[in-house]
């Protein structure tokens, strides 16, 4: 989006991103695919380079659109992409030098992996989440010792 926004101008920035916003917002891939072909064909004849850059970048923009709707969402963000790369750097740095690549492959393999296991406990299943949200309430009711204090 950022450089497409580049080729827009100052001006038109906002008119640019409203129009390749409504290539997003179309319920499966042969309509967004055909938005996004119309939208390229509004901007050609004021910005050729922009829809250039459009035309080129539909099948990686768009390859998104081939997995069902409820994956999309969690597809929008690069969020956690950027966090594991953070978290990389972080160990890296407190590193610094490493004695060989062995050294390297190993911690970012283990910082992936624990990563890997993060998203695992954080991606629970529905009846799971459900039941165990039972259990938790049935955790926190009080009990009555006697059976005359209610």
């Amino acid at each position: 989006m950022r450089n497409a926004l580049a080729h827009a101008g100052r001006s038109g920035r906002r008119v640019v991103s409203a129009f390749i916003a409504t290539a997003f917002a179309q319920d499966d891939a042969e309509q967004a695919r055909a938005q996004w072909r119309r939208v390229a064909d509004q901007l050609r004849p004021k910005l050729p380079k922009l829809a250039a850059l459009i035309d080129h970048a539909e099948p990686d923009v768009l390859a998104y659109m081939s997995f069902p709707a409820q994956h999309r969402v969690k597809l929008h963000s690069t969020n956690p992409l950027e966090r594991l790369n953070g978290e990389i750097k972080r160990r890296t740095e407190v590193v610094g030098i490493f004695p060989n690549e062995a050294a390297i492959t190993r911690l970012v393999g283990f910082v992936t992996l624990l990563n890997d296991e993060r998203e695992k406990l954080r991606v629970i299943s529905p009846q799971a989440t459900a039941a165990r949200q039972v259990s938790v309430a049935a955790a926190r009711k009080p009990r009555c010792v006697d059976a005359d204090v209610r």
